[in-house]
């Protein structure tokens, strides 16, 4: 009886005949991230933005919309605190794959898991930021004639930017880190390119898609601290004297 041929192993292929790519596969390679930056490296790293974005700004108007209601009505704050609390502790894989029968596999599912994640850290920060207001502030712009409305916007709100963009950064970091868990529910953003690399075993992917999501959560931590002093001159004021 003749025995069949050993199976030849298979070598996955990263693209080019790089050297030190195809025969190697050292630690780093310069040469796959220049070959392959507009094919895949930069669409993946916008896709991860947008995911990124689109989670942030809605979990945004979601909590400001929720810490409004809870500023206006105290018994609302606990129950929606109490909810995007137990988001907030489910594991993030088994979150995204909660709505995958209702949602399916894709972008819609991803957004949404992002989301619940967003709205613990926005609605204790907006909240609390709202609350702070000193009451001499509150007295003082009763004093000059503010309407209640007023006196939110103008000196509620104002005096909440702090806060709430201390929320914020805490929340966009997050939701980059999180969103590259995201790929194993649908291949978007930076996480399809680890989760690639993991299964080939491939080093220089690994590296160059986990550099890009550090450095994605560094630039946006850094424009929304830019943002935040842009807004809140005081703030700068207050430190000089």
């Amino acid at each position: 009886m003749i025995s069949a041929p050993a199976p030849t192993p298979v070598i996955p292929s990263f693209g080019g005949s790089d050297a030190c790519v195809a025969n190697t596969n050292s630690l780093f390679c310069p040469s796959w991230v220049s070959q392959n930056w507009g094919s895949i490296l930069q669409p993946e790293l916008l896709q991860h933005i947008e995911l990124t974005v689109v989670a942030v700004v809605i979990g945004t108007v979601i909590a400001f919309v929720a810490a409004l209601i809870a500023f206006r009505h105290g018994w609302f704050a606990q129950g929606f605190g109490a909810i995007s609390a137990i988001l907030y502790t489910i594991p993030s894989l088994a979150f995204f794959e909660m709505f995958v029968p209702v949602t399916g596999i894709g972008m819609l599912t991803i957004e949404i898991g992002l989301v619940g994640y967003t709205l613990l850290i926005l609605f204790r920060n907006i909240l609390e930021g709202l609350r702070a207001a000193p009451a001499e502030a509150l007295t003082a712009a009763a004093g000059i004639g503010m309407t209640p409305r007023q006196t939110f916007w103008k000196v509620n709100v104002r005096l909440a930017l702090p806060a709430i963009f201390a929320g914020l950064r805490v929340a966009t970091v997050t939701t980059i880190s999180l969103a590259t868990v995201a790929a194993y529910i649908s291949t978007i953003g930076l996480g399809a390119g680890i989760q690639r690399a993991i299964q080939n075993s491939f080093n220089t992917e690994l590296l160059a898609t986990g550099i890009l999501t550090i450095i994605l959560a560094l630039v946006a931590d850094a424009l929304i601290v830019l943002i935040q002093r842009v807004l809140t001159p005081w703030q700068r004021a207050a430190r000089r004297s």
